[in-house]
């Protein structure tokens, strides 16, 4: 068994492949995230907002965005939309699509996390001499935040693991890499099962990391 998964991972330079692709996959992930963070920061401050034509446009993104497929977007995004427009690099198209993505899931999470907050805490706020705006990131955002945090949480470990459909458009991620040395040396289980792995360890530290975060919320608000 030892000598399948060194002929199979080790000896060529497999893992440099393994490598490059996790890095790949983390790089995707981390800016996707961040992208959609801010993205759901906007269209959540556009739900909760007065105008109706703002209310609206959040509305037509989240609707269309989370009701059609991942791996539909980003062939649409790549092969509709930017390679027409003369952009081939395939990465930088991943994480805008899955940054995209993100932030209409990450505008549901912000906006439910919001409102989440009793209407009573705004009103103080505002009784005190604080304005909307005062009243929303002084009082209201911080609590927000801990109540929305394990959502965002799952939101940031399903992208992880949604960025292996990245495939499709030709990056090599995570899942690519494994797949190109199941192929080469016709061994699937060991790659896959690789693979497997790698992602299980990578959710697990952000669950982990997540939970820290969330203990420490816990701790303030006593």
């Amino acid at each position: 068994m030892f000598d399948s998964f060194y002929n199979t991972m080790i000896a060529g330079g497999s893992w440099r492949v393994i490598v490059n692709g996790l890095g790949v996959t983390l790089l995707i992930a981390v800016c996707a995230i961040i992208i959609g963070s801010v993205l759901g920061c906007v269209f959540a401050l556009f739900k909760i907002s007065k105008s109706i034509v703002l209310q609206k446009i959040a509305d037509v993104y989240t609707t269309i965005i989370r009701g059609v497929p991942m791996a539909t977007q980003l062939m649409i995004f790549y092969f509709v939309i930017f390679t027409p427009m003369g952009m081939n690099n395939a990465v930088l198209v991943a994480v805008i699509s899955f940054g995209i993505n993100s932030g209409a899931y990450c505008t549901e999470i912000f906006r439910a996390g919001i409102q989440g907050v009793d209407a009573g805490q705004m009103e103080a706020a505002r009784s005190l001499g604080l304005n909307w705006w005062q009243s929303l990131v002084n009082i209201v955002l911080p609590q927000a935040v801990r109540t929305a945090l394990p959502t965002y949480t799952s939101e940031f470990i399903t992208l992880i693991k949604e960025t292996s459909v990245a495939s499709f458009i030709a990056v090599v991620d995570l899942q690519k890499a494994c797949d190109n040395i199941r192929n080469r040396t016709f061994n699937a289980w060991i790659p896959l099962l690789s693979c497997a792995a790698i992602y299980l360890c990578l959710t697990l530290g952000l669950t982990k990391l997540f939970s820290v975060l969330e203990k420490h919320f816990r701790k303030s608000e006593r």
